[in-house]
């Protein structure tokens, strides 16, 4: 189900009041909703995907105007049912006839909204809506829930009954496509898809909300969730801005493997090593796509020396596999998806406690821990507590005696052992009682 309109009449207040959540961004000034933003939702048991879209601008010449236009057509064509919300206080407007028409003229099943009716003295102008030709209008208030009950005891008289998918959302894979501003992630994710799904044009900033987008490739559902660039926040000065930052951080935290992208024609920049610590802080898989490498001239060694300054600035990351990508010709973007599906199941892996002690004697006999003081510092076993991320508590007679460089020292040898590509991994040290 699509919410459609012009700009600035609730629609994605209504798109929060449906989902029970603050999903999608709610501004003042028009056209904060760009791109389409897709959630779950249901009512009396029937399940169905809500899709809030941009402000509906037919004939616009601004380059926003006609990109949130075409992503409006693309959600008709998707749409079940298509909520045409209109707004009680400014009445009908010629912007609200010509998308009427073209509703008309679509052949989807279409409830005509009215919005802001906060009391009954609004429903009087009501009949003028019936000359949109769309049926009856319903009366709603988006931002107080007047009448949102009927209003979606309509709507899903529209819909298929169905029981909720409870177990759907353990199969799925989320993967959260970070970067900076402009660095082609709605571009590698129309690549992805095989389509203009996501607004891109070369103007910074243009996704200002995450979308999620759901797909299936090699037989794994994958969430694919495209986000607002990220910033430093000394350069966040907007209050959209703001909570588009909120929105990707929160994309960071509910996905499971972070697809990061850089911008081959600048290198790796001090944004960018913030964003890997970010996913790495979080505990969540990363992989690393250099972007645009359709761009950059190359000889033999060109990949090489790119990805030796990238390790250099990404110092004891070395775990991160790194892709070089083009989003625009889609080399290797399928690539990039599978070696992301990988670290997800890396993420996941049980080691044996007898395989972990196994490797614990090997890495002891090899380089023990020094002594702390007079001390002599023992570690006695070590058991995986945790997954995603991979945690591993050591149990030794003097936790303190083990120092940040012989944690690195059993970090290494834990991946040289077991791999872990693409993960963080969590090292405890107990007192053994």
């Amino acid at each position: 189900m699509a919410i459609l309109g012009r700009p600035n009449v609730g629609k994605s207040t209504l798109f929060n009041r449906i989902i029970r959540k603050r999903e999608a961004i709610v501004d003042d000034a028009p056209g904060v909703t760009r791109d389409r933003k897709y959630a779950p939702a249901d009512w009396a048991g029937v399940e169905f995907e809500l899709v809030d879209t941009g402000g509906y601008v037919p004939n616009s010449d601004d380059i926003f105007e006609a990109a949130i236009r075409r992503q409006a057509k693309y959600a008709i064509e998707e749409a079940r049912l298509v909520v045409f919300l209109v707004d009680a206080t400014t009445a009908v407007t010629p912007l609200d006839e010509e998308i009427a028409g073209l509703l008309r003229h679509s052949g989807v099943d279409v409830i005509l909204a009215v919005n802001k009716v906060d009391n009954e003295a609004r429903e009087i102008d009501l009949g003028e809506f019936y000359r949109l030709g769309l049926g009856q209008p319903f009366p709603i208030s988006a931002i107080s829930g007047r009448s949102i009950g009927d209003f979606l005891d309509a709507v899903i008289s529209f819909l298929p009954k169905s029981k909720l998918a409870e177990d759907s959302a353990e199969r799925e894979i989320h993967l959260a496509v970070l970067g900076k501003p402009n660095v082609g992630k709605s571009s590698y994710v129309n690549a992805i898809l095989g389509q203009d799904k996501l607004i891109v044009t070369n103007v910074p900033g243009t996704t200002r909300d995450s979308i999620d987008t759901k797909f299936r490739y090699k037989g794994k559902d994958i969430i694919l969730i495209d986000t607002a660039g990220l910033r430093k926040r000394s350069k966040v000065k907007e209050a959209v801005e703001y909570f588009s930052t909120v929105r990707s951080m929160d994309a960071l935290r509910r996905c499971d493997v972070s697809i990061i992208l850089l911008d081959a024609t600048e290198g790796i920049t001090d944004q960018d090593k913030k964003i890997v610590s970010d996913a790495v802080e979080e505990g969540k898989g990363v992989v690393l796509g250099i972007n645009k490498w359709d761009l950059i001239e190359k000889d033999t060694d060109t990949a090489r020396r790119f990805e030796q300054k990238v390790r250099e600035g990404l110092r004891e990351m070395a775990f991160v596999p790194i892709m070089f990508i083009s989003a625009k010709t889609k080399q290797r973007v399928f690539q990039l998806i599978e070696v992301a599906t990988s670290v997800n199941s890396e993420r996941q892996r049980q080691i044996q406690t007898a395989e972990l002690n196994s490797f614990l004697e090997a890495s002891l006999s090899k380089n023990h821990p020094p002594a702390y003081g007079s001390k002599y510092v023992k570690i006695n076993y070590v058991t995986q507590t945790k997954i995603c991320p991979p945690v591993f508590t050591f149990f030794t007679n003097e936790p303190r005696g083990i120092k940040r460089n012989y944690r690195n020292y059993l970090e290494n040898q834990l991946r040289r052992s077991f791999g872990f590509m693409g993960v963080p991994i969590r090292l405890h040290f107990r007192k053994k009682n």
